[in-house]
């Protein structure tokens, strides 16, 4: 019964928004326009804006580019020195090699026979000890040394010219 009554309403409701909109629309069909006529023929009758003339191109000069003497920019640069920086690619990765050395965070010290641990949280949470001599990161970062809320590490990283170069890197404390 609800149904019936819901279509019955539907229908009623279509019936009078088309009689409401016939009759909007009916005022629009008048045929007295002669004054939006005679506004569009005196806009038309108007002068065009002054047009400045197409200015004139500059011929083209080709540029000579003085090669003699300099490197071709499409050939990779030699190294000035061999460098005997390279990372030990046979030994095993510590677990945290595998995060970079700004998603871990060091959480804590503690020394324990003489040795100073570092606490270090993984992105997963977890806290592992490391000590001196463990890698840390992605760039073959070991660590020299635990200290005053600080880790001193030395990564190993691509100099830009098929070389390595040690570089040094630090892991404070967290607050």
């Amino acid at each position: 019964m609800t149904s019936i009554w819901l279509h019955r309403a539907r229908v009623g409701l279509t019936l009078a928004l088309s009689l409401v909109a016939l009759l909007l629309l009916s005022g629009c069909g008048n045929d007295n326009m002669q004054d939006l006529h005679a506004w569009v023929t005196k806009i038309k009758a108007r002068p065009g804006p002054e047009l400045k003339p197409i200015p004139k191109l500059q011929p083209y000069e080709p540029y000579s580019y003085p090669d003699t003497g300099l490197r071709s920019p499409f050939v990779a640069v030699q190294p000035q020195k061999v460098s005997n920086v390279h990372p030990n690619l046979e030994r095993k990765k510590q677990y945290l090699e595998n995060f970079p050395l700004d998603a871990l965070k060091f959480v804590g010290e503690i020394t324990f026979g003489g040795t100073t641990y570092a606490l270090i949280r993984d992105p997963s949470g977890n806290v592992h000890r490391v000590s001196d001599g463990n890698y840390l990161g992605q760039n073959n970062g070991r660590i020299k040394a635990i200290l005053n809320g600080k880790i001193k590490l030395v990564e190993i990283v691509p100099d830009g010219t098929g070389g390595y170069q040690k570089r040094p890197a630090t892991l404070e404390l967290a607050q």
